[in-house]
């Protein structure tokens, strides 16, 4: 009797076992799916004094030299492509000498604009989300979706080395909360992290970053929903700057960082027309100050073209001043750019991949002229979307950051689709049954070996 009780209890565990793997397999394929449909938005970023922009889209970083009027070529020793899986960040330092990349690889590249040859690669144990650059260019930062901020340091570097072999040191954390932005205050005291869970943690950066960031000047509380989007705006009173931040509570919000005061919000959601977004999805992707005045450029998700803010320094107050329209085109803006010098403002949308047309990863380029430096009073300002020819570097400069000149307009509207779905997949917390929990404690890849 106690052979057959204890052949059934094998059969039992054998057909538990059979069911698990089958369980398994059923989630692995879900999450394999889900994986797949994730797709990046193209970014733009540009050169301080708008010596040169670049535009990621996928895995390709695209740069062209306006300057020389001509397609840059990058330079990595590393072997192979600069990046292997979708860029999800990049940004010039202060004084434009430095560019850094970042994104699904893994990999945090920085790369001097000098010779457009990356120096340093270094990889990370996590997906990367945001990238900063001290004010001075001797530190770089990386955030990865664990929520953990490292640090490179760069000191010595002059430009003459073929590559640094450099290791990253945690700064800080947000707690396994992914971190959506990272930026430093204008006077380079302060770095500043948003997350997922909707906050802003301003920390000292201290003189020794690679000790760790021990010091937290403030928290900024008030977001709903996940912040997006930071970004600064000068202040003759205040050396650090003021604090902008976006979200997806459809809101634009103005901070003092040193108290962690809200000083005021704007609801962008209530002042977009009905008809200007698809289902009224008012999340805010991109923001982008104006340099020298004070108007403030925001990339709404759906929105085909951009709403301008006006920031009242006195009374440190925001209010909507103008809607941008982009007319014709299925042009909804994926991300924002701007330099000190120039007056314009760079626009970028498209996708790395998403289902739609069999295509290579593809984007679109777009500017808006009339910004006069010299009149920040905002009702003076006369925002001009510019034709193609009338860009600096023409048609060159598209050929190269586009990828292709001749693309049909309905591939741009399925890549709206396919971001919006993408970033409110990355950004709104996931809900696990007990079954899925289980199955990614157990298949997930980044535990370490013991030694």
């Amino acid at each position: 009797m106690e052979g057959a009780e204890m052949e059934e209890a094998r059969v039992e565990d054998r057909e538990h076992d059979h069911n698990n793997t089958q369980e398994d397999a059923q989630i692995e394929e879900s999450e394999q799916k889900n994986k797949d449909a994730e797709v990046a938005p193209a970014l733009v970023s540009v050169h301080p004094t708008q010596n040169s922009v670049a535009v990621a889209v996928g895995s390709d970083l695209r740069v062209f030299n306006l300057l020389d009027n001509c397609a840059v070529n990058l330079v990595d020793e590393s072997g192979g492509a600069s990046h292997n899986d979708s860029i999800r960040c990049i940004k010039y330092g202060t004084n434009g000498k430095l560019f850094v990349s970042a994104g699904d690889d893994k990999l945090f590249k920085v790369w001097s604009t000098d010779c457009w040859r990356c120096i340093s690669t270094v990889v990370s144990e996590k997906r990367l989300s945001a990238v900063a650059i001290s004010n001075d260019g001797l530190h770089v930062c990386f955030a990865d979706k664990f929520g953990v901020v490292w640090v490179v340091d760069l000191a010595g570097f002059d430009g003459s080395e073929a590559s640094l072999d450099k290791k990253a040191a945690p700064l800080l954390s947000h707690y396994c909360s992914i971190i959506t932005s990272l930026e430093f205050s204008l006077d380079g005291r302060f770095i500043v992290s948003a997350d997922r869970d909707s906050k802003i943690r301003v920390t000292v950066f201290p003189s020794k970053p690679l000790d760790g960031a021990h010091e937290i000047q403030s928290f900024c509380l008030g977001h709903t929903e996940f912040v997006s989007c930071l970004a600064f705006i000068s202040s003759p009173d205040s050396p650090q700057g003021i604090l902008v931040s976006g979200g997806g509570d459809s809101t634009v919000r103005l901070w003092d960082i040193i108290s962690g005061s809200l000083l005021d919000t704007c609801e962008v959601g209530a002042k977009v027309e009905s008809d200007a977004t698809e289902g009224n999805c008012s999340i805010i992707t991109g923001i982008c100050t104006i340099l020298d005045c004070t108007l403030i450029a925001v990339a709404i998700q759906s929105l085909r073209g951009i709403m301008l803010l006006a920031c009242n320094l006195p009374s440190r107050t925001l209010s909507v001043t103008k809607l941008v329209s982009i007319i014709g085109e299925n042009f909804v803006p994926t991300s924002l750019g701007s330099s000190i010098s120039g007056g314009l403002l760079w626009m970028v949308t498209g996708a790395s991949k998403f289902r739609g047309p069999d295509i290579s990863p593809c984007s679109r380029v777009k500017g808006i002229s009339g910004f006069n430096k010299n009149s920040p009073d905002s009702s003076e300002q006369e925002p001009v979307v510019l034709a193609d020819t009338e860009l600096p570097g023409g048609v060159k400069l598209l050929e190269k950051l586009q990828g292709s000149m001749l693309i049909d307009e309905k591939v741009f509207l399925v890549a709206a689709d396919a971001v919006k779905t993408a970033m409110c997949n990355l950004l709104n917390k996931k809900q696990y049954s007990d079954e899925k929990r289980e199955f990614r404690k157990r298949t997930r890849n980044d535990k370490k070996k013991k030694q």
